[in-house]
């Protein structure tokens, strides 16, 4: 399954597949189910949800139905962006591991340095807070791997110098023309794996002239070439559907972009620039 089934190593070591399915903005219920259960049959093996999503019952009975081997499918969550106090991160990790009934989460991220709504406020005591907690379930195997999401270089420097283990991963807002470079280096240099969420901009990159005339040379969707863009760039995606043909269509990626494309494309202004930038997403 090319894609679906390569994997980056995690700077503890995990192997953790190189494409995720992402379920932000999908509903509980049925429809969160079918979508994972159709994502599980299609090859995916790493499913990526949060309690802020309010989805994780939904995904765990999924994966829990899916017939797959637990250990064979990486499940990533995160905690609520509020909770900055010891307790309240003891409290929303436990709902977490209860909601998805998986035995432990592969991966679980602060989901933002800031409560949303308040990220032009520095909230450092907070995230140390969250983040012994994290390596409290790190410590007693509930949780194998930890990390952050929408930090930028100040909250990981606070995390690196402070905390006792290093994040694993920073899960950020990225697609073509809107890499971070300066968090996204800073990631690198750290050994911290970057992940794409809203990779295709929600959907308003589907309209880029220069981003399909490459996916029309090499006959394939925009959005497969958003994807191997990540990819080749050394960044996972977590591309998000529901319909069972765009399931299917994300998790073909067995293409190569030239070196040229790739530095046009790395080279183009934002590829969706009406596209409103809110980190409280993903």
């Amino acid at each position: 399954m090319g894609a679906l089934t390569d994997t980056f190593t995690l700077s503890t070591g995990a192997r953790i597949p190189e494409v995720g399915f992402g379920t932000w903005q999908i509903p509980d219920g049925d429809t969160a189910y079918n979508a994972v259960r159709t994502a599980l049959e299609t090859g995916y093996r790493h499913i990526d949800t949060a309690h802020g999503y309010g989805n994780e019952a939904s995904v765990g009975r999924a994966i829990r139905d899916s017939g797959v081997p637990r250990e064979e499918i990486f499940v990533t969550s995160k905690l609520p962006a509020a909770a900055k106090t010891h307790d309240e991160a003891v409290t929303r990790m436990e709902e977490s591991l209860a909601h998805l009934d998986l035995g432990y989460i592969d991966l679980y991220l602060i989901h933002a340095p800031w409560p949303w709504g308040q990220h032009e406020k520095r909230f450092d005591e907070g995230n140390l807070a969250a983040w012994e907690v994290l390596q409290e379930g790190l410590g007693d195997g509930r949780l194998k791997a930890i990390g952050v999401s929408n930090f930028d270089v100040h909250d990981l420097e606070n995390v690196l110098t402070k905390g006792d283990v290093a994040p694993a991963v920073n899960q950020i807002q990225y697609y073509i023309g809107f890499t971070e470079p300066v968090i996204s280096g800073f990631c690198r240099d750290h050994d911290i794996l970057v992940e794409a969420y809203s990779p295709l901009a929600t959907g308003d990159i589907l309209d880029n002239a220069a981003v399909q005339a490459i996916a029309d040379a090499h006959q394939v969707s925009l959005a497969q070439v958003a994807l191997r863009f990540c990819l080749q760039n050394g960044v996972l995606p977590l591309p998000k559907a529901v319909g069972p043909d765009h399931i299917r269509a994300n998790a073909a990626l067995d293409f190569q972009l030239s070196d040229e494309e790739m530095a046009r494309l790395n080279e183009l202004p934002d590829a969706a620039p009406g596209h409103y930038h809110n980190a409280t997403q993903g």
